[in-house]
């Protein structure tokens, strides 16, 4: 992980995009009184929302299995739910 000042970055944009990118760097822009900022790569930002994703699905998951383990479902047949369709 690199540490840059926001001068820097504007100065030498490309060479740290291809830090970025080639060698799966991760670039911290420090802005002077402002918030500071990251550069990932595409991959990198792809994985970390399927990974939020996954964690969503999860925990409906536990969320689901908690639900059944207190016997808070509901229990049909197929011909019932084929009833309600009608």
């Amino acid at each position: 992980m690199l540490a840059v000042n926001y001068s820097t970055i504007r100065e030498n944009l490309k060479a740290y995009c291809d830090k970025v990118t080639d060698n799966n760097e991760t670039v911290i822009v420090t802005r002077k009184g402002e918030k500071n900022v990251v550069i990932i790569s595409l991959e990198e930002w792809n994985e970390l929302q399927r990974a939020a994703r996954n964690a969503e699905y999860l925990a409906k998951l536990n969320r689901a299995v908690a639900d059944l383990g207190s016997g808070r479902v509901v229990t049909k047949t197929l011909d019932e739910l084929g009833a309600m369709e009608e």
